[in-house]
């Protein structure tokens, strides 16, 4: 009997460390301006989280500097490698397509919100990305393509 109780002990401890889901529908908000940017998809792909760029409000055919390809913005992976490391999803990349950066990153939910830490070392800033409902926008089935430097 006590191997049942530490049995629903452990599965109730691994549920609470592990972190809230941030898959779905995201829209980002310029730093400067205030205004709606872009929607980002986040999705999971073999245990890992990304991001991909699935629309933008201005400026639509705009391509990401010192990416190899020129690709455009949309529809480019910006944030890949993610892992569940309880409260928050760490280990991973996100690129600044407008300035062609590469910046570590973290992220987690708050209420509500998506919270996207890029930093370098210890040094870093947080954007705050809102629910979006688009359903419209959503990319099924999305395999990772990861951005390369030129």
């Amino acid at each position: 009997m006590k191997y049942v109780y530490f049995l629903i002990a452990f599965l109730f401890a691994t549920s609470v460390c592990a972190a809230e889901n941030i898959t779905g529908l995201w829209t980002t908000i310029d730093d400067e301006t205030g205004e709606e940017k872009s929607v980002v998809q986040i999705y999971e792909y073999d245990g890992k989280v990304y991001g991909r760029v699935v629309k933008l409000f201005k400026n639509v055919d705009k391509t990401a500097v010192g990416i190899k390809g020129n690709p455009k913005i949309v529809g480019l992976d910006i944030i890949w490698n993610l892992e569940d490391e309880g409260k928050k999803f760490k280990g991973g990349k996100i690129l600044d397509p407008a300035k062609g950066k590469i910046y570590s990153s973290e992220a987690w939910i708050e209420n509500g919100n998506l919270i996207l830490r890029g930093k370098i070392g210890p040094f870093g800033r947080n954007q705050t990305w809102i629910k979006n409902n688009d359903l419209s926008l959503m990319i099924k089935d999305a395999k990772p393509n990861i951005p390369e430097k030129e």
